[in-house]
């Protein structure tokens, strides 16, 4: 639905960057004898004339490059930063495709001038790109170019895409209004028309394009009845199912076994999101770990001196999706706290479950100065480092307080747990598990790598302030 261009402008676009890179390669060419004044440039007496092949080769593969990195494919690139990105790093690997073919056979052309070229078809490229897309927005801005758009069914989904079209002006969509069985609605709402079987007529005299059935599952059969009406109309139908409200984060449509699905537990990070956020763990972990080695065994003697049992604590947590692992943690209780779990555990005026107390008397001397500067958390980095946890995530819960969980709590899950994250930069234990949830679920909502790298930063304030912690 959302396509930025058309096909013909796809075409057209090819077109334009070959013969910006024809041009961009004789501007280069004409200008080098000009720049040999300056002190890096080697001096190039008279003209430069390249092999006419050239003219052909660089093109097609510059071309070629960004058809492989989907630079035309309006609906992959319909956000700014994805065709800029695609772009960049299609226009990076046509510039070493092409270096390689001068390598092997046109060696004598000079650097400075195919480094000016790769320079120059790159910021043309990305030039009328940029004009072309603040064009495109003033023209939307001014109410053109925008497609006439009817919603079937005024109920909360209904309204809800009525909101996303309201304030994503980008989408180059314009609301008409509704269609709706109900008759309090049809009198008392002046944006819906009439009813479902109206739709024909309210197409025609608004020349719709694209009708969003946003019924609920109970009108199946209204559905069908619906369709077979508007499938004799040149409009694009979409169907926007009422299953996304029993999704755990969202919703996505997969291709299992070649038949188009709905995924309702569709992951909350994307396969790019994902790659990068286990590299910046892995990376931030191995540089971590022999540096934190010396502390870690003066900690676990301190730990065996203290009080008896084994130097490190483990147990079952859930992870992503609810998998459960052993974390590891060094030990801050004595030997069975476990097992007296329910001589500590209170609830609030709500009924909450409050499991962690400033009063526990399970906790070791060891283990208060070990909470209190959250040493006792390092050796998860072995948990990140097996990829059971992320340095930054929702705290790994235990199995029996899950149980517990609201069905929207559950959300929470749906990316890899972390060591530290949102709700311990704003509260640590002072929060009940509850409100923990909110904070969670607004790192997941407005993830990205540099919120992780400043929640790390601010755990670090955190830490060293020991507010929160016990």
């Amino acid at each position: 639905m959302f396509r930025r261009f058309s096909a013909n402008f796809a075409v057209l676009s090819i077109f334009l960057d070959a013969f910006l890179v024809v041009g961009s390669l004789s501007f280069a060419a004409a200008l080098r004898p000009v720049l040999s004044g300056l002190s890096f440039v080697q001096e190039i007496p008279g003209s430069v004339d390249l092999p006419l092949v050239l003219f052909f080769i660089f093109p097609i593969i510059w071309v070629g490059v960004l058809l492989l990195f989907s630079v035309y494919d309006g609906k992959r690139n319909f956000r700014v930063v994805d065709e800029l990105s695609s772009l960049t790093f299609g226009s990076m690997l046509a510039v070493i495709s092409v270096a390689g073919i001068l390598f092997l056979t046109y060696r004598d052309v000079s650097r400075f001038l195919f480094l000016f070229f790769s320079a120059v078809t790159y910021g043309v490229l990305l030039g009328w790109r940029v004009i072309y897309r603040v064009l495109y927005r003033t023209r939307l801005a001014k109410g053109k170019e925008r497609r006439p758009v009817l919603i079937l069914g005024a109920g909360i989904v209904g309204r809800l895409i009525e909101e996303q079209i309201s304030s994503r002006t980008d989408l180059g969509l314009r609301l008409v209004g509704f269609l709706d069985d109900n008759p309090e609605k049809i009198a008392s709402e002046k944006d819906i028309f009439g009813s479902l079987s109206d739709v024909q007529e309210i197409v025609k005299k608004f020349a719709i394009e694209d009708v969003l059935i946003a019924l609920p599952r109970m009108a199946h059969e209204r559905i069908n009845e619906v369709v077979n009406d508007l499938h004799q109309l040149p409009v694009r139908i979409w169907v926007i199912p009422d299953y996304f409200s029993l999704s755990l984060h969202h919703a996505a449509i997969e291709e299992f076994a070649g038949i188009p699905m709905l995924d309702l537990r569709a992951p909350a990070l994307n396969d790019y999101q994902r790659m990068i956020k286990r590299a910046f763990d892995l990376a931030f972990t191995l540089f971590s770990l022999p540096v934190l080695a010396p502390i870690l065994a003066l900690i676990a003697i301190a730990i065996k001196l203290d009080s008896k049992g084994p130097v490190f604590f483990r147990q079952l947590r859930a992870g992503e999706n609810g998998k459960l692992f052993e974390i590891i943690k060094f030990r801050t209780m004595i030997e069975n706290a476990d097992e007296l779990r329910e001589l500590v555990e209170t609830t609030d005026e709500n009924g909450h479950l409050i499991h962690k107390s400033k009063s526990d008397w399970r906790i070791t001397r060891v283990g208060k100065c070990l909470r209190k500067t959250s040493l006792d958390e390092v050796p998860q980095l072995f948990n990140v480092l097996m990829g059971d946890m992320s340095l930054v995530g929702p705290r790994p819960e235990m199995p029996y307080l899950v149980d517990r969980y609201e069905p929207w709590q559950r959300k929470r899950f749906s990316i890899p747990q972390g060591m530290t994250g949102w709700w311990q930069i704003n509260g640590r234990s002072d929060k009940p598990m509850h409100l923990n949830t909110e904070d969670d679920l607004y790192y997941v909502q407005n993830y990205s790598i540099w919120l992780d790298i400043q929640i790390l930063i601010k755990t670090i304030w955190v830490v060293l302030r020991g507010k929160g912690a016990y």
